[in-house]
């Protein structure tokens, strides 16, 4: 991923340092079970633990005259540890190492994408919770539906998030598994048993059956979890970019006061970093098709999966986290129209007070068409000639005769739009 969208932590996981330190992990442990299983001695072992050692810039003068970089990598290592070096590596074969090592580095890379989900369960819950009452205009198909509240939109967005949670631990469980079983997965040239012995050590599940690789379901799980968590982050982006519209001026993303808009208006504020939110999962999602597609290989292994998978774990756990950190700067710095809100909703002309009415003329004893063809009739009519809604009915005949004045006034009321919000955020948030 390009620096600009790089946040230091998570790109450090994926800098080349760290794998080839997971790879010597690998190498290591299998050294350590093969003293275990007596093949190796604990002397050379020792010796081994204390060289070995590897340089980036060697592994790759290495690699561009051999074409192989784990060959290029134990060549390197063996420079360090000089004639023990025999014992490195021994019954292994490449994807062995690699694929147990990118475990590793998936591992590695969840945990801060799990850390990322939590800080922004924090923001979303604060925020929902300030707003908890807050009228706003519900739409639905982008045409005013009833009120509904801020509080709740937000919280819509806070469960969401917290089932990504559980679908990223469980992703991450799916690939937390390494594969010591050689060349055709069969075992052919050490025992299961150093196979349990390294992924004890490693702390990695042990993949129950295995052909050269692990098999690539369970790294398509893990990205199409990235990209469904990244749609949740453009679902927020798409919703507050729509409320930023000049005609809606609801909600505003955080725009600083140096920030500039646009190089032609200065009057512009736009809602950039929403829109690169909605970008980037555009990206994740193109990542999800290409994870799918590696897990056809043919027979026992081949590398088609392993160019794509070089780009798109990088690139995708980069992404996820950087859009974490846009997502948490909207929703913590965000500003809210209040009042704005109040107008939009007016500009109804009380209009959605419809099916308050249309219920209580049903309980009234009229018949639910009848009802909803007059109230139907004479809400297009309030809307059409910009008048309230509750000032049009007081000359609808068939409305006057059920109800007392009192009684029409009463059922022109906000408060079942909030009523129910206690008993909502105790089901969310707990007590």
């Amino acid at each position: 991923m390009i620096k600009r969208y790089s946040r230091p932590e998570m790109a450090q996981v994926w800098e080349p340092e760290n794998k080839f330190q997971k790879w010597m992990d690998v190498e290591l442990a299998a050294c350590k079970a093969h003293v275990t299983l007596g093949n190796i001695p604990n002397e050379a072992y020792q010796v081994i633990k204390d060289k070995a050692d590897f340089n980036v810039e060697r592994i790759d003068e290495i690699e561009s005259e051999i074409h192989h970089d784990v060959i290029a990598f134990l060549t390197c290592v063996a420079e360090y540890v000089g004639e023990n070096s025999r014992f490195v590596h021994l019954g292994l074969t490449s994807s062995d190492v690699v694929d147990t090592a990118f475990s590793l580095l998936i591992q590695d890379a969840g945990k801060i994408l799990l850390r990322d989900i939590d800080v922004l369960l924090t923001s979303l819950k604060e925020k929902a919770n300030q707003y908890k009452y807050t009228l706003t205009m519900g739409r639905t198909h982008g045409v005013h539906a009833e009120p509904t509240t801020l509080g709740l939109k937000l919280t819509i967005w806070y469960e969401e998030m917290k089932r990504n949670k559980a679908r990223l631990i469980k992703a991450l469980d799916t690939t937390n598994v390494g594969k010591i079983s050689g060349a055709v997965g069969n075992y052919a040239h050490m025992p299961p048993k150093l196979e349990a012995l390294v992924c004890d050590e490693l702390q990695l599940n042990i993949a129950p059956v295995s052909t050269q690789v692990l098999q690539r379901d369970r790294h398509a799980e893990f990205i199409t979890t990235l990209s469904i968590i990244g749609g949740t982050l453009e679902k927020m982006a798409v919703e507050i970019r729509g409320l930023q519209k000049t005609e809606f001026n609801e909600i505003l993303e955080p725009f600083s006061k140096k920030q500039k808009g646009s190089s032609a208006m200065p009057h512009k504020k736009n809602p950039i970093i929403c829109e690169r939110v909605t970008g980037l999962a555009r990206v994740l999602r193109g990542y999800a098709v290409t994870a799918m597609e590696n897990q056809a290989l043919w027979h026992e292994r081949d590398i088609s999966h392993s160019s794509t998978e070089r780009i798109i774990f990088p690139d995708a756990t980069v992404s996820l986290d950087y859009m974490f950190g846009l997502m948490t700067k909207v929703i913590d710095g965000m500003t809210v129209n209040e009042e704005q809100m109040k107008q939009n909703i007016a500009k109804s002309y009380n209009v959605f007070f419809s099916q308050q009415l249309l219920l209580q003329m049903v309980q009234k004893g009229m018949l639910r068409e009848d009802a909803y063809r007059i109230v139907q009739r004479n809400a297009h009519a309030a809307f059409d000639e910009q008048i309230l809604f509750d000032d049009k009915i007081k000359n609808e005949p068939q409305i006057k005769d059920l109800f007392t004045d009192q009684e029409l006034s009463e059922l022109f009321s906000f408060s079942p739009y909030t009523k129910h919000a206690d008993e909502i955020f105790d089901r969310v948030y707990g007590h």
